[in-house]
């Protein structure tokens, strides 16, 4: 089976200003504008965290036609106070069909979708929410030699690791080593009564920051 890698982190908002202002605050970097996915009814701004690799956030599009399925990664939960949140992963495999047949967790169909000139094939939940107590990772194949990262622009930010807090942490290390994942990831137990979620360590032109679930 081929190697799987970290591909992008999903900030997800009730509106793409809110995530953005989120992203600017915290790492004191302003994510560029991305586009629109008119199958989910979304949108997005984007920021290169190196050549293959890039921090998404992620929003209802307001002026989109309602999509007739829910929206990814649990949007339609989010009301006007929700706070922006590093709320899920994207690994890329160059056989997105085996490297799902071979996860011993279910991360869903795999669709087609397209943005603008990209196009690529994702898994989805059947309810679109992200499966695992929101830690399992969609998996994504590129129709494009060229990654989108290489096309954005270089703002100096470079993901250092990827945390990831669970209360069942070897469920989640068994997943990851089923995706033959290779990428700078660590599995950590949550503490007692506390809610799975994620961590981005991220250098940034004004230090280390942190970005959290």
């Amino acid at each position: 089976m081929p190697p799987a890698f970290l591909d992008h982190i999903v900030i997800t908002a009730f509106s793409l200003e809110a995530g953005a202002t989120f992203v600017t605050q915290t790492l004191g970097v302003a994510p560029q504008a991305g586009g629109e996915h008119p199958r989910m009814g979304t949108h997005n701004q984007l920021l290169r965290l190196g050549d293959t690799m890039y921090l998404e956030v992620i929003a209802p599009n307001p002026a989109a036609r309602p999509p007739d399925r829910p929206r990814w990664f649990g949007l339609d939960q989010l009301h006007p106070r929700s706070a922006p949140s590093l709320s899920t992963w994207v690994v890329r495999s160059t056989d997105i069909t085996t490297t799902a047949a071979a996860a011993l967790e279910p991360l869903g169909n795999i669709e087609s979708m397209s943005r603008g000139t990209l196009d690529w094939r994702i898994t989805l939940s059947v309810d679109n929410s992200v499966p695992l107590d929101g830690i399992a990772p969609a998996l994504i194949q590129w129709q494009d030699d060229v990654h989108p990262a290489s096309r954005m622009d270089d703002k100096g930010c470079t993901l250092v690791q990827l945390e990831i807090l669970h209360p069942d942490p070897e469920r989640v290390r068994c997943l990851l080593a089923s995706l033959a994942l290779d990428a700078p990831v660590a599995v950590r137990p949550a503490g007692p009564d506390a809610a799975a979620r994620l961590i981005a360590h991220i250098d940034t032109p004004q230090g280390r920051r942190i970005l959290q679930g």
